[in-house]
């Protein structure tokens, strides 16, 4: 554990006890004596906890917990009193306060309130983080593309914000899932409630319930206290489910019956709890297969398929690879706080002879280690990693696909190649074609090609 946690009592022998118990559970104690001394210290540094007693000479744990929330807000308090009532418990929990524990506590109890508090304070945290990443990626522009299959991608998620229904984002890995999830919370009426992520693939098969919908104490072998499942963290938020396509049918079942009903019911236990949830799921595989093979429930899957946006991988959108190398471009330098170097056709070049397998993820990563370990001021072929310095295939070079290609596509690919090359110059293009200037400009309006290219 890495909390630290500022305890405050007025009592000597109470302190010592309290601050040891602490620090042998792993918590990091610095202990005070009073609420003048407490201040002080989150004045010096971060602090995760603040434990106080209520009762005190001086500022009692009331006008601490006040002062303490001004100066910080991100501050949890958990505050301990010996005359504890209704009335006192509700006016420290109205002035802020995270919980209460009532003297006499025992170690359990003390240890108890402080990781309920300490779980608070770090998904809170968590999400304050995640806020400041997200609004930052809206506004720099994040999800970037001009391509037909991107405006569809926009258009989508722009009629998902607007909707509480379940969203389904299919795509490989890398091409931006998460982000177009982060993207639809946040922008949207829940934003300020959780986002919580779960990885259905990271989970093993004997713990996936009782990671989404929690246990009661001894449900199973080594569930010594209650959990908190992760829908009712989300409660009024988001959970995001990334890699649903790899959940077992058992908790697929459950999972829909949770999107029919919002209701749970914890693992061991049998009170039903309402929980209001959007839910948002991903996956890298092709779930209509999933659901011929077996593996995957059809009535699920045509309950997530209401609202579905596909992704698609960066070597199908390649006309988009301009503005992803000029938005990472800049994003990276910024991050590096350097000048960017100059990216030049050549490069250009060899990033559209690449299939990029890791998408968008792939090509943000290769420019920064391009950027990192580039010579001088512009960016050679050397820059670039072993996958991508081979040479450029001469005319006699090329070969059929084994499935075949269609000559148009290849036709507009090599046009846009061609005005990429000549900054978008059409004179320029055509004689790299080895065409007359209108029967480019002819092939250009007949195909919609974006003369802007690069």
């Amino acid at each position: 554990m890495n909390q630290r946690i500022v305890v405050v009592e007025d009592d000597k022998v109470q302190r010592e006890i309290i601050s040891d118990i602490l620090e042998q559970a792993g918590y990091e104690v610095c202990a005070q004596s009073g609420g003048v001394e407490a201040l002080e210290v989150l004045e010096d540094g971060p602090c995760d906890i603040l434990l106080t007693d209520m009762k005190m000479p001086g500022m009692d744990g009331l006008e601490l917990l006040q002062r303490a929330k001004q100066r910080c807000p991100a501050l949890d308090v958990v505050v301990m009193t010996a005359h504890a009532t209704i009335k006192t418990a509700v006016t420290a929990i109205k002035e802020g306060a995270a919980d209460y524990i009532e003297k006499p506590f025992d170690k359990d109890e003390l240890l108890l309130v402080m990781a309920r508090a300490c779980e608070r304070h770090e998904l809170r945290e968590h999400n304050r983080r995640l806020t400041q990443l997200v609004d930052e990626a809206v506004s720099l522009g994040n999800i970037v593309g001009k391509s037909a299959v991107m405006r569809d991608v926009f258009e989508r998620t722009r009629r998902a914000v607007a909707v509480s229904s379940t969203v389904l984002i299919q795509g490989e890995s890398g091409t931006g899932k998460e982000l177009i999830a982060r993207h639809i919370h946040f922008t949207g009426s829940r934003a300020k409630k959780p986002f919580i992520v779960v990885n259905c693939a990271a989970i093993p098969d004997t713990l996936v319930e009782s990671e989404l919908f929690g246990h009661e104490k001894g449900a199973f072998t080594g569930a010594e206290s209650s959990r908190t499942g992760k829908f009712e963290l989300a409660h009024g938020g988001t959970l995001f489910l990334d890699e649903i396509g790899d959940m077992r049918l058992a908790s697929q079942a459950k999972l829909l019956r949770v999107l029919q009903d919002g209701v749970i019911e914890r693992v061991g236990g049998d009170k039903p709890r309402t929980v209001d949830v959007r839910v948002v799921v991903a996956t890298n595989h092709d779930l209509k297969q999933c659901v011929q093979k077996g593996t995957f429930r059809e009535d699920l899957y045509y309950r997530l398929e209401v609202l579905a946006i596909t992704l698609p991988p960066l070597r199908e959108r390649l006309e988009d690879l301009p503005y992803l190398v000029s938005h990472f471009r800049d994003k990276i330098a910024k991050k590096l706080d350097i000048t960017p170097p100059a990216i030049g056709p050549d490069i250009m070049d060899a990033f559209r002879r690449y299939r990029w397998p890791g998408n968008v993820r792939e090509l943000e990563n290769t420019l920064e280690q391009a950027f990192i370990l580039a010579a001088g001021d512009t960016l050679t072929p050397d820059d670039l990693p072993e996958k991508l310095r081979v040479p450029e295939p001469n005319a006699g070079d090329v070969a059929l696909p084994p499935g075949g290609l269609v000559l148009e596509d290849l036709e507009q690919e090599l046009i846009r190649q061609a005005l990429e090359r000549a900054g978008g110059r059409v004179k320029e293009a055509a004689e790299l074609l080895g065409l007359t200037y209108k029967t480019l400009q002819y092939r250009i309006k007949k195909h919609d090609i974006d003369r802007t290219v690069g």
